[in-house]
């Protein structure tokens, strides 16, 4: 079986909130040949774990790693990778996905009206513009 997750199945699994769709949603996951991971998931996932459940961006990040791993998991890994960074460096997820993508679509500068994410961006050396 390939599948492709909504958020809510990667949620339940990692808070085990209701533990009735938390195993449905383990063992569909642990039983599948394939598990797509789209990127905008992921962008939800983190968002609902941070502001809904309030978790830190340890556990956050701890999340996806432990996906990233699974032999089962497939993702744009790239992406991934620069959401977490960035998210590890006191940033949000989403941005460093969008500044990863932009680039790789030929932009050369990401701007935003974000001073955190920009600044952040900076310090990893992306080149980013707060447009005020």
């Amino acid at each position: 079986m390939k599948i492709t997750v909504d958020t809510n199945v990667l949620v339940r699994a990692a808070v085990q909130d209701d533990r009735q769709q938390a195993r449905k949603a383990a063992n569909v996951l642990q039983e599948a040949d394939l598990v797509a991971v789209p990127v905008p998931v992921l962008c939800e996932f983190v968002w609902v774990l941070r502001r809904g459940y309030k978790k830190s961006v340890p556990e956050v990040s701890d999340a996806i790693y432990r996906l990233m791993k699974s032999a089962n998991v497939v993702m744009n890994r790239p992406v991934v990778e620069a959401g977490l960074s960035l998210l590890d460096a006191g940033g949000d997820f989403a941005d460093g996905v969008i500044a990863h993508e932009g680039n790789w679509l030929g932009g050369e500068e990401f701007l935003s009206f974000d001073s955190r994410a920009v600044s952040v961006l900076q310090s990893q050396g992306t080149r980013a513009r707060l447009l005020s």
